[in-house]
């Protein structure tokens, strides 16, 4: 007698799966620096075993529930970046924002931005982040961005202050408006650090994001023959490349932006964010402001006056609306508890939204302007 086929159990890939949701409040943004075993330390923090782990992130990867799985880096110290505001014609928006996102390897985030009612700046309705590598001109990459594009004007706004930088958006969803840390957030610096070649190899090899077949219990040691060193030699290098604080943390990047094939999305509204406080108070503003956990985001930025001269930018992402002006609400007032002047701020609301990893090498870099000199505008 033929017995019938056993089917294979469908492994559970939303974010909303409660194995999963486990998985991902960690995954997300809680593993830092280099790990020579990042998947083990993602196990012992969420509490379930390194096969679950490895088959949950694998399968999750695969339905595009996670978009990328990679070893993050602080490219504010190895390249030159700044938030770059656009003003384009209406009918070349999207045009414009899919020639950043296809072809421009250097500009990462990518989205349009509206605001609640016509404000200074309001006009400027793309916005990207864009890194150069060290050495080379964001001006002049955006002068040829410009020239290709069309666009009318562009506002480059560089990064003096870190405070906030992270994801977790799972993690986020059950916070309530005004938790925040114990103590103000301290601010990283932008400045930039010199490595060797060897560790510029171990470091392009180190960032590229993990294959399905990669989501395994060692995912370095391909990469060290790809750095054309041994694995020992890898590792040694990755922990002195954390020692110089250019490492950032070990994440799987969900899709937080677009619906997954069951119509299940983890975000629906991202806020961009701006306060203008008084010259002098930037950083002390920026560590209060940052000490709020919901934010993924907040920099000590210079809008100028196109912006209300507004000096502290934060990002936050939620499901409602509402509940996202809530938790902004919650950090106007631990503002003027703190006795911090706000004489301006206001709201740029994300609309269509591409991120992908920039590009920091200098090979590509010259390469990309060897490809477009003396290229006319593209459309």
């Amino acid at each position: 007698m033929r017995l019938p086929r056993m089917s294979t159990p469908t492994i559970p890939v939303e974010h909303t799966d409660p194995t999963n949701a486990k998985i991902l409040a960690v995954s997300e943004d809680l593993v830092g620096g280099f790990q020579e075993f990042p998947f083990q330390a993602i196990a012992e923090k969420c509490g379930e075993s390194l096969e679950t782990v490895l088959e949950r992130i694998r399968a999750m990867l695969e339905a595009g529930v996670i978009r990328r799985v990679r070893q993050t880096l602080l490219a504010t110290k190895l390249a030159h970046g700044a938030l770059v505001a656009w003003r384009v014609d209406n009918d070349k928006l999207d045009a414009t924002f899919d020639f950043m996102f296809r072809e421009d390897p250097f500009s990462g985030h990518v989205v349009t931005r509206s605001t609640d009612r016509e404000i200074s700046g309001s006009e400027y309705k793309l916005w990207t982040t864009l890194k150069v590598p060290q050495g080379r001109s964001l001006e002049e990459h955006a002068d040829v961005l410009k020239r290709l594009t069309g666009a009318h004007e562009y506002i480059l706004m560089p990064a003096k202050g870190i405070f906030a930088l992270g994801v977790g958006h799972v993690r986020r969803q059950t916070m309530e408006p005004g938790d925040r840390a114990d103590q103000p957030a301290r601010m990283d610096t932008t400045t930039t650090v010199e490595l060797t070649p060897e560790e510029w190899r171990v470091l392009l090899a180190l960032k590229e994001e993990l294959l399905p077949n990669e989501i395994c219990a060692d995912p370095w040691a391909g990469r060290a023959e790809q750095a054309e060193v041994t694995r020992e030699r890898f590792v040694e290098v990755a922990k002195e490349l954390n020692a110089k604080r250019v490492i950032g943390r070990f994440s799987t990047f969900l899709e937080h932006i677009k619906p997954s094939e069951t119509g299940q999305r983890v975000t629906r509204f991202n806020g961009l964010f701006h306060w203008a406080v008084p010259p002098g108070m930037e950083q002390r503003a920026g560590s209060e402001v940052g000490r709020h956990h919901i934010l993924t985001h907040c920099y000590w930025r210079e809008g100028g006056p196109r912006f209300g001269n507004v000096n502290i930018m934060a990002v936050i992402h939620g499901s409602e609306k509402s509940r996202v002006l809530e938790h902004k609400a919650a950090i106007d007032a631990h503002l003027q508890s703190e006795g911090i002047p706000v004489p301006y701020t206001n709201v740029f609301w994300g609309g269509r939204s591409e991120i992908k990893p920039s590009e920091i090498s200098p090979l590509v870099y010259e390469g990309f302007h060897r490809v477009w000199a003396g290229a006319g505008k593209q459309f």
